[in-house]
């Protein structure tokens, strides 16, 4: 075990959630601290050409900013390497190794790109440098493209080969097997690395699984500095340290670790957060890119289990690969479940059609302006409708649910109402146990043409529409707020992060629709809201 190097990233990998912009003061400090510390090989950055030289940033056009950077730091017995994606800086901005602050360049890049990443791996060693070929998505190769890749590698007798779990994905056998592909099949010069990342908290210990392996040939572990790296976060660096320190006889200075961490990670942690947590888990657990977790996610309309039940449905060769049309149609499919409602429509047609209806929604002005509210229900005999929440000032007769994940939110306590209290669900929401009340075909209440074609609110006044309803007062729509911090629901537990754009681009689509209904559905609304006084155009939607 006396073979294997330490290799830090935190200046490289972590600078994907600050977009690299350390600042030339903590550029240098944290630099200077890995090298006091004793870690083999420390990574300080990327080299892009797409990037202009700032000295604040650790991502640089080329190698003669590596040494305006960092030259006025003694690395001692560090190997100081820069990483390139490749197709992303061209030979001409590297100058010969003898010139410059770097001793070695590490190559990512993506298997369709592998044979012409390997000839350019082979151009850099022409220029003198320590040459580490590092497979992204590791999990994406079949063994016999694995062999080829490695086949590759010992042709140009790279310094290195690393497999990289990109998106987290790799258990221990899977992990191993490829160590394995690499020791048995690598010429006896090269080395082999592992780059982990967080989303099943297992980078650490998969580390430890490379680290007690078995081989005279050199073998790298990638860490960072508690952990810092874009996404679910890297195996932490002071980790790894105490582990060689404690069971491979190698003395890393870890005080210097943790000061570089107390000094100017911990306050980067706090602001931007890595690490652990729902999101990259469900990513993983579904061996699929995270982008297609977040495009669902940001629908705010579907449970986990809805969202699980989507990313299974994934074809395997596009797992990997994010594309934002297959998963919007991979959605859209999913909430259609068609379903023949005529039956459910006439039964509330015959409940509904000659009642006075106040609809309730869970904007903060059915707080605020309670009195409002109360004021204008004295009298009445009306019967009260509340979408997707369950109302605490009042009895309502009907709750209309179709957001998948607000009825997970308040499933447990809709069990505990009474008898009386009927459900109005549409048929992308699935019940826990029994069965709604009434349910209502989906996709005919989408609003087809529009950006955001769910709107709960929307889709309830489709349904008065169907079953003849001509007048209906609302109280608590208040429309999304534009402004920076204000809520848009009268339950904190209820707010959700939207984007600005998006708020005000929902709020016009919503004043469009009623202007639309105008003429058709009278909508009364009884407190403040953005909707209210919108004239309308007398057409049927």
């Amino acid at each position: 075990m006396n073979n294997v190097k330490l290799l830090d990233c935190t200046l490289r990998d972590g600078g994907y959630v600050n977009d690299w912009e350390f600042g030339n003061d903590n550029l240098n400090c944290i630099f200077e601290r890995l090298v006091s510390t004793n870690t083999d090989i420390i990574e300080v950055g990327f080299l892009d050409e797409r990037r202009k030289y700032d000295k604040h940033r650790s991502i640089m056009p080329n190698t003669n900013c590596v040494e305006e950077i960092y030259g006025k730091i003694d690395k001692k017995n560090a190997v100081i390497v820069g990483m390139i994606d490749y197709g992303t800086c061209g030979l001409e901005n590297i100058t010969p190794c003898e010139e410059s602050y770097l001793d070695g360049i590490r190559v990512i890049f993506k298997k369709h790109n592998m044979h012409e990443a390997v000839e350019f791996c082979r151009e850099i060693k022409k220029l003198g440098y320590k040459v580490f070929v590092q497979a992204v998505s590791i999990t994406s190769y079949s063994d016999e493209e694995f062999l080829k890749l490695i086949r590759l590698v010992n042709e140009i007798e790279a310094f290195a080969l690393s497999v990289v779990d990109t998106y987290g994905l790799l258990h221990q056998n899977f992990l191993m097997h490829y160590i394995e592909l690499m020791d048995y099949n690598l010429k006896d010069n090269i080395g082999m690395g592992y780059h982990s990342h967080n989303n099943f908290q297992l980078g650490y210990a998969n580390c430890i699984e490379v680290i007690k392996y078995n081989t005279k040939r050199t073998v790298l572990v990638d860490g960072t500095l508690y952990g810092m790296g874009k996404s679910a976060g890297n195996t932490p660096l002071e980790l790894l340290a105490m582990y060689l320190n404690g069971n491979c006889g190698t003395d890393y200075n870890i005080s210097q670790m943790l000061e570089a961490i107390d000094c100017h990670i911990i306050s980067l942690h706090s602001k931007y957060h890595w690490g652990y947590n729902m999101f990259y888990y469900t990513a993983a657990s579904n061996d699929c890119h995270p982008s297609y977790v977040k495009y669902l996610m940001d629908k705010h309309t579907l449970s986990v289990n809805s969202i699980n039940e989507i990313l299974v449905q994934i074809d395997d060769a596009r797992k990997l690969l994010y594309d934002q049309e297959y998963i919007e149609s991979l959605y859209a499919t999913y909430q259609k479940n068609i379903l023949e409602d005529s039956e459910a429509l006439q039964q509330l047609s015959k409940k509904l059609r000659n009642r006075e209806i106040l609809i309730l929604g869970p904007g903060p002005n059915y707080k605020r302006q309670k009195s409002k509210i109360e004021g204008w229900m004295k009298g009445k005999d009306l019967t009260i409708i509340s979408i997707n929440f369950i109302p605490e000032d009042y009895i309502t007769s009907y709750i209309f649910i179709s957001n998948a994940k607000r009825y997970a939110q308040i499933s447990t306590e809709l069990k505990e109402q009474p008898d009386d209290l009927k459900t109005i669900a549409t048929s992308n929401v699935t019940r826990t146990m029994g069965s709604f009340d009434y349910v209502l075909d989906y996709s005919m209440l989408l609003n087809q043409h529009e950006e955001f074609p769910d709107s709960s609110f929307v889709m309830l006044l489709k349904v008065f529409l169907k079953i003849g309803i001509k007048k209906v007062a609302v109280a608590g729509f208040d429309g999304y707020s534009l402004e920076e911090g204000k809520g848009n629901f009268y339950k904190s537990s209820m707010e959700h992060n939207l984007d600005k754009k998006i708020a005000a681009s929902v709020n016009k689509q919503v004043e469009k629709i009623l202007k639309k209904l105008s003429g058709t559905l009278e909508v009364e609304f009884i407190t403040e809201s953005v909707y209210k006084g919108v004239k309308g155009e007398k057409e049927k939607i």
